[in-house]
């Protein structure tokens, strides 16, 4: 939602005429940005979570491929424990993150959207983020990327699957370890996993 918004406002800046006096800072101007950056909270808490979360993705798939190499009767134990650890991190830094990307919007959007836009302009701006047709549209967005992935996925498991078996055998031949092991059983192409990529 953050980076869709963002392109609105790009798309905007570029048919902006760009004349000191109507960019000029002013209390109406100023008013309109704060109320841009209050419609946005929600898009920035989203950024904020998506900052944590993008770097965990590999760590936990990585983990999850040596947990098979951890004994059977051991395993559910450890794997639990990886995720409460993983819910630790994200309960204890999301927070952080959202808390400072708050207050920093104001003092880094805040002077961009005040010099690219003019009051006018702003409050198009404000009227664009606040139609229910635009939440109507970002809404439909899950829909929309979950319909597109399941196909995509149903029409090209088999090449992929075929294609990333071939490459865990050739990188288990240039390790030197047997066959199928180089990945472990829980490595997964991503497209035929069936999953949709964590939102950001």
């Amino acid at each position: 939602m953050f980076q869709k918004s963002l392109l609105i406002l790009a798309i905007a800046a570029a048919c902006t005429t760009a004349q000191a006096q109507q960019t000029a800072a002013t209390p109406a101007k100023k008013e309109l940005v704060a109320k841009i950056l209050k419609i946005q909270q929600p898009a920035i808490d989203t950024m904020a979570r998506g900052l944590v979360q993008e770097p965990l993705a590999p760590l936990m798939e990585n983990a999850e491929a040596a947990l098979q190499r951890v004994p059977a009767d051991k395993r559910e134990a450890v794997a639990k424990g990886i995720q409460a650890d993983a819910k630790k991190y994200m309960d204890e830094t999301v927070p952080i993150v959202r808390e400072r990307a708050t207050k920093l919007a104001p003092t880094t959007i805040g002077p961009i959207l005040e010099e690219k836009f003019t009051e006018d302009e702003l409050k198009q701006v404000v009227a664009l983020l606040e139609s229910p047709v635009l939440a109507k549209f970002q809404a439909a967005g899950v829909d929309i990327q979950r319909a597109l992935i399941e196909k995509v996925v149903g029409e090209t498991r088999g090449q992929v699957e075929g294609k990333f078996r071939a490459l865990e055998d050739t990188v288990a031949r240039r390790l030197g370890v047997p066959t199928g092991a180089a990945g472990g059983p829980a490595a997964a192409a991503p497209a035929a996993s069936g999953r949709a990529p964590a939102k950001k």
